[in-house]
């Protein structure tokens, strides 16, 4: 009996020893040097009206391709997986692959999801009361390739497909009795596109000063489900960085993207939509869409120590048809959040942000909260 006592006493003393060896880990505030890779798995859990409760798991591992080159950039691999109480799945894979001397940039992603989604039209000034309760499934994936031509300069290609197809839950509403809306059962688009970027940044995923900018553009031949339809999609980008103090970092964003079709009529699935986890925080994704879309963000991070770190950020953006850039009705982001360094040295975060948007008339403040996994921008 003292023997088995002995044996759990030890047991016990040894579990406790390597919980407290992890927790002191993984709040340590001294950086691991070492450029050793790393994994991170992350719970995905939530709830909401249309998908009742969420879970999952999501995770990330990042190395470098060439551990001896302190200016090689780490190359990070992603994963989603997702199911809710109501039978909806998401699963996304995700690769971003830096090779020696950051000569050729890859990313490759893959995306299979069936959700249930609200649609409330086109346009900057949908009204909730337009809303249909729409179900839809995706699949998709894009690969680019970037080789560098002259230094910080990348010349690109790139090669992407979706399938989406829907279900109305509300027959007979919104989606269903207007005609402006194309693309109502779903179709496959292919895209085949050229990239040319700038990149000086002195991190890929924490920096603190330098300037990235991109831009693509992307040819949809023939749809394979709408006949005689094509599109040219034109996406740009740019950041730039400053360290404004000591542990305070400025940065800021813009987004511009605009598809245009020769028939005039997009499907409603391929127009820009306002509001995600990275730009706009705070808006429902898709509750504006249209042609065209640009907006602006800032955000001021202070990395207080090496595992943790708190921001504040605003914005403003809009969505529009072509032919009618203004700078009226813009909307407003702002909000706040925290971060976890998981790996303080790669710069690689457990990002939680608090996004508020406008307050359409007779209707509640737009708002939301996000999770995710790396820097917005």
């Amino acid at each position: 009996m003292g023997k088995f006592m002995l044996c759990v006493l030890l047991l016990l003393s040894t579990q406790a020893f390597c919980q407290r060896k992890l927790i002191n880990k993984l709040l340590s505030n001294e950086s691991d040097t070492t450029r050793k890779s790393s994994f991170m798995p992350i719970p995905v859990l939530g709830y909401s009206q249309e998908t009742g409760l969420q879970f999952g798991l999501g995770v990330l591992y990042s190395t470098y391709l060439d551990k001896n080159d302190t200016l090689n950039r780490s190359s990070n691999f992603s994963g989603t997986s997702e199911m809710t109480t109501q039978k909806q799945y998401l699963l996304s894979l995700r690769g971003d692959v830096w090779t020696k001397r950051n000569d050729i940039h890859l990313i490759g992603e893959l995306r299979f999801k069936r959700t249930p989604f609200n649609f409330y039209g086109i346009g900057n000034k949908t009204l909730a009361s337009n809303m249909s309760r729409l179900v839809g499934e995706r699949f998709g994936f894009l690969i680019e390739a970037e080789k560098k031509v002259i230094k910080n300069v990348y010349s690109g290609i790139s090669v992407g497909f979706d399938k989406q197809k829907f279900t109305n839950k509300t027959e007979g509403g919104y989606f269903d009795t207007n005609p402006d809306i194309l693309g109502k059962r779903g179709g496959s688009v292919l895209f085949l596109g050229v990239s040319q970027a700038y990149d000086n940044r002195n991190s890929n995923n924490y920096p603190t000063h330098g300037l990235f900018a991109r831009a693509t553009f992307q040819y949809a031949p023939d749809n394979f489900s709408t006949r005689d339809f094509t599109a040219n999609q034109f996406k740009v980008t740019v950041s730039n960085f400053w360290t404004v103090m000591p542990k305070v970092v400025l940065g800021v964003n813009g987004y511009f993207q605009t598809i245009q079709s020769n028939t005039k009529r997009t499907p409603f699935y391929l127009l820009p939509q306002l509001g995600s986890d990275e730009m706009m925080r705070g808006y429902y994704s898709g509750r504006f869409r249209d042609e065209n879309y640009i907006t602006t963000q800032a955000e001021l991070r202070y990395r207080f120590s090496n595992r943790f770190a708190v921001v504040a950020f605003g914005g403003l953006g809009k969505v529009y048809p072509n032919g009618q850039l203004s700078f009226t009705y813009l909307k407003p982001s702002y909000g706040g959040g925290a971060r976890y360094f998981f790996d303080p040295a790669k710069g690689l975060s457990v990002r939680m942000d608090y996004g508020i948007g406008e307050k359409p008339i007779n209707e509640p403040r737009q708002t939301g909260f996000y999770i995710s996994l790396g820097e917005a921008f």
